[in-house]
């Protein structure tokens, strides 16, 4: 099994403990929230991005899916850092999927057999540049993927990622209310700000943070949908609260524009 493809399974029983304990914080919830694994995948320019490309979609994604783990979302960078590189999205029911992904996919007999040329290549010629994971664990009221019909599930669609760091974990928890409790997801809704997922993250750079993924039909919707969430009533009033100020509980807000490969199936 190749260690730069999956969670490998040597920080099973620290990773597991630490998810768990993160879900089991939400078992009043009714549905169990998703673990979500954000995997970065960095290019050189040239054959590098295409080789892996042709690897994800007809190997490396169909065994994620045999394993359990579906949708899987793919994007490439449109706006941000770090171009060429490609973002996969992996979706958990538990931490114990995550932790035990590798097993599961090292006894996927088509996934070997198929995957021999991509894991054995030298050195000189790396698969990519670098692969780098977070976790997350997903909001209490937003507990799984949200998936898209048309036009948002058309091919001009456009996502935007967004990280909001926070200088200690009650102004982290304090943002996190201020989506669930008081009402910022449902003026994202109701403005055309469509969400994908809400997630607190758990293991990666930045912490406390929290990342959300939203989609647009297309890049004038994007321009348009914030902008009536600058202007819209309930959010003026919402921002003027002295504790939901950003200046009380931010730190930094990181944005990146994706747009979804070929083989996304999200």
């Amino acid at each position: 099994m190749d260690r730069r493809d999956f969670v490998t399974t040597s920080i099973g029983a620290s990773l597991g403990s630490m998810l768990a304990a993160a879900e089991g914080r939400a078992q009043a919830s009714p549905a169990a929230p998703q673990v979500l694994e954000l995997r970065w995948y960095r290019f050189r320019f040239g054959p590098m991005e295409a080789r892996w490309s042709e690897y994800a979609k007809d190997v490396l994604i169909p065994a994620l899916n045999r394993a359990g783990v579906k949708p899987v979302g793919a994007f490439g960078v449109a706006v941000g850092p770090d171009s060429p590189s490609v973002l996969v999205l992996l979706p958990h029911p538990s931490a114990e999927s995550v932790v035990t992904l590798a097993a599961r996919v090292t006894a996927d007999a088509e996934y070997e057999r198929a995957a021999a040329a991509f894991r054995s290549l030298a050195a000189s010629d790396p698969p990519y540049v670098r692969r780098e994971s977070s976790l997350l664990v997903a909001f209490d009221r937003a507990p799984s993927l949200e998936l898209r019909s048309e036009p948002l599930a058309s091919p001009s669609r456009i996502f935007e990622l967004r990280t909001y760091e926070s200088h200690n974990e009650a102004a982290g928890a304090t943002k996190i209310e201020m989506f669930e409790e008081s009402g910022e997801i449902e003026i994202f809704r109701r403005v055309g700000i469509t969400p994908v997922f809400f997630a607190r993250n758990v293991v990666g750079p930045g912490l406390p943070s929290l990342t959300y993924l939203v989609v647009f039909a297309d890049a004038a919707a994007r321009e348009k949908a914030w902008a009536a969430f600058r202007e819209d009533p309930e959010w003026v009033k919402l921002r003027a609260a002295p504790r939901y100020a950003n200046s009380e509980i931010l730190t930094n807000i990181h944005s990146m524009i994706l747009r979804p490969t070929a083989f996304s199936q999200i």
